[in-house]
């Protein structure tokens, strides 16, 4: 009894703990029933007008048009710059594709499955298909029934790994184009809808009739603001602050980092280059007597023993002269020469025959229906060494099979080149690179600067001792590929979006250099900070003061001799200055100046004119008007097609604009 009193007593206290308790056991099975949902919105690239981009979505458009580029270009060795390219067109095809599609959703606006089938294989395939070699017969022109064909086959089914991998490739890249042309489509009619709201009106049409048939010649002087001293004008920080608040909208800006950074050359030492050669000396007698040379050279060389014939046009250029002057013969070696950073010697295998350098092939058609396909002509290093074996050792109209998976290809030889004098070339070589020693001493140098200089004024005065270029980049963007033209930075913009302002980095690898970087801008505000934009704020208030000190001295002035010679500036001559023109007599772009001078009085002196480059002050003939009717329709056909070209561009870039767009890839890349 006495226990139920206590509990009794202190009722209110355990109603709140055991409150407590079960608000945290039911937050706490939400959370994990939740987690599926919270992963997933982690893994998603990006929302676009409400739509969730997936990672997995996001990589599947990059690995298709990754394997549309293999095709098409018939490389598969990317570098970085073209990864980033594709990255970089997926994006743009995305954001294009679900901001026209929730537009599209709005008007009642979209591409059919029987449009688009009609656009793709219909009589008159779109464009984008029609461009594709892949459907061009032997003239080189795009054929309707090459696509069929092709089509057709992505029907099939095989048990044939290499083949299945072929199936897969060509699906891949004919539902690539097939999107393409979707949306391709899209653009187009949202475009042309755009356009047939947007006219040309009448009065727009005689502006522009006007400011071509108007004009007026022009004497003018220039007091250009560069012939003041600075410091003859006093700029205070009210003026600048004025022109920022003016200036504001064109300041707006999306979140972005300033770094500068030093870079330390991965180089070889004096070390390195006497191992590479010591290296060479060592394998020389070997080199020499071996009767399998390719037992040396292969595991020790930067290039491969492969039995190649070289012609004088394709031997290395310093090995030329040795492998085909006169006296050459099997057995003859070079001395261990040194060029380009590459230590290297040279072993004649074969001499005194003669090959041809280039064969034209055919593919025989495997199967019944099929049509042959010429293949064009290639040199022995562009086959694969079982067909150039016996493309090169045939004869003109010739046929070889050669295995291919479980398959088989017939070519045939439809020409042959003349033969010419060829040499087989053993050559043994290797570029002097870093060694781990030397790698290791750099790195260690590099991380030393980190360690004597952790902050951004100490970075620049030890940089400025040890003789390092110090680089600065601006406006550095979140979802940015890499630092300027540093290879493989793109840890660097992560680092730069998660450090402190003021921090110095750790380093970085970037191809051959080691690079350290310091933090001097975080910049996340909507608009670029005053700060920023002070040196840009500050020339033009600089010239504003100018011109008031140009026009005050101006003042009571009544003749343009008087001007000039107050200026000490000579008189010049614009003719024929019309608002349809871009350019002021020889003082270039002064839009200000020309309106000016249009809008004066015939033969009037003008008050002091501020302009881009300068102060004028003008002096104005008579304002001339060309003959000519003036035609509406004409001129309006003449500004819609003007539009034409601007619209589309402009009507896209605005529906992005104002889509809500939340962009995570940098958390991905």
């Amino acid at each position: 009894m006495a226990t139920l009193q206590k509990i009794r007593n202190h009722g209110v206290i355990l109603i709140v703990i055991v409150g407590v308790a079960m608000l945290a056991f039911i937050l706490g099975d939400f959370l994990n029933s939740g987690s599926s949902f919270f992963n997933r919105s982690r893994e998603n690239v990006a929302e676009i007008e409400g739509q969730d981009i997936h990672y997995t979505e996001y990589e599947a458009a990059k690995d298709q048009l990754t394997e549309v580029y293999k095709i098409e270009s018939g490389r598969s060795d990317f570098d970085e710059d073209m990864t980033s390219q594709i990255r970089n067109q997926v994006w743009q095809m995305l954001l294009v594709d679900y901001t026209l599609r929730a537009e599209g959703k709005k008007i009642g606006m979209d591409v059919t499955a029987d449009e688009l089938s009609e656009l793709c294989i219909g009589e008159h395939p779109h464009q984008l298909i029609q461009g594709r070699r892949a459907f061009y017969d032997e003239s080189g022109q795009f054929n309707r029934e090459q696509l069929v064909r092709f089509l057709a086959s992505l029907e099939q089914e095989t048990e044939n790994p290499e083949q299945a991998a072929n199936l897969k490739q060509a699906k891949t890249y004919w539902m690539y184009w097939e999107k393409a042309v979707r949306l391709t489509q899209m653009q187009e009619k949202y475009t042309n809808l755009v356009q047939s709201l947007i006219k040309a009106n009448s009065l727009e049409a005689k502006f522009a009739y006007d400011a071509r048939q108007t004009s007026v010649d022009a004497d003018y002087i220039m007091k250009p603001y560069y012939a003041i001293a600075d410091s003859l004008v006093k700029v205070s920080n009210r003026d600048i602050k004025r022109l920022y608040k003016l200036h504001k909208p064109m300041y707006k800006q999306t979140p972005n980092r300033a770094i500068e950074y030093v870079c330390f050359d991965i180089k070889p030492s004096e070390q390195d280059f006497a191992d590479t050669k010591a290296l060479l000396e060592s394998l020389k007698d070997e080199f020499i007597s071996s009767e399998d040379v390719a037992y040396v050279v292969n595991p020790n060389s930067d290039l491969m023993y492969d039995g190649r014939d070289y012609s004088e046009e394709t031997v290395p250029a310093q090995y030329k002269e040795f492998a085909f002057r006169k006296s050459a013969k099997a057995g003859d070696v070079t001395e261990i020469e040194f060029v380009d950073d590459t230590y290297s010697i040279a072993r004649i295998m074969q001499c005194g025959y003669n090959m041809p350098d280039s064969v034209e092939l055919k593919a025989i058609a495997a199967q019944e229906g099929q049509e042959d396909s010429e293949l064009g002509w290639f040199k022995a290093s562009q086959l694969p060494q079982n067909i150039a074996e016996k493309a090169f050792a045939g004869k003109r109209g010739e046929r070889f099979t050669i295995a291919q998976g479980l398959g088989e290809q017939t070519f045939e030889i439809l020409d042959i080149s003349k033969p010419t004098p060829k040499v087989k070339l053993a050559i043994l070589e290797r570029k002097v690179t870093p060694s781990s020693k030397t790698y290791s001493i750099l790195y260690n140098q590099a991380k030393q600067f980190i360690v004597e200089n952790p902050n951004e004024e100490s970075f620049r005065e030890a940089a400025k001792e040890l003789g390092l270029n110090v680089t600065p980049q601006f406006n550095l963007q979140k979802n940015a590929d890499k630092v300027a033209q540093l290879k493989s930075s793109r840890p660097i913009v992560r680092w730069a979006f998660e450090a402190k302002e003021g921090a110095v980095s750790d380093v970085f690898e970037c191809g051959n250099q080691f690079v350290v970087a310091v933090l001097t801008e975080v910049n996340d505000g909507d608009y670029r900070s005053l700060e920023s934009v002070r040196p840009e704020l500050q020339i033009e208030a600089t010239n504003n003061k100018k011109a008031e000190m140009i026009a005050k001295q101006l003042k009571g002035i009544e003749s343009l001799e008087e001007a000039a010679k107050e200026l000490e500036v000579d008189v010049q001559h614009a003719e024929g200055v019309n608002l349809a023109a871009y350019r002021f007599g020889n003082a270039g772009q002064e839009p200000a100046v020309i309106g000016a001078a249009l809008a004066m009085e015939d033969n009037t002196l003008s008050a002091p004119i501020k302009g881009q480059a300068g102060v004028f002050v003008l002096k104005t003939g008579k304002k001339v008007t060309a003959e000519g009717e003036f035609d509406a329709a004409a001129e309006r056909q003449q500004l819609q097609g003007r539009y034409a070209y601007s619209i589309p561009y402009q009507a896209l870039n605005l529906i992005q604009e104002k889509a809500d767009i939340v962009d995570n890839r940098a958390n991905f890349q």
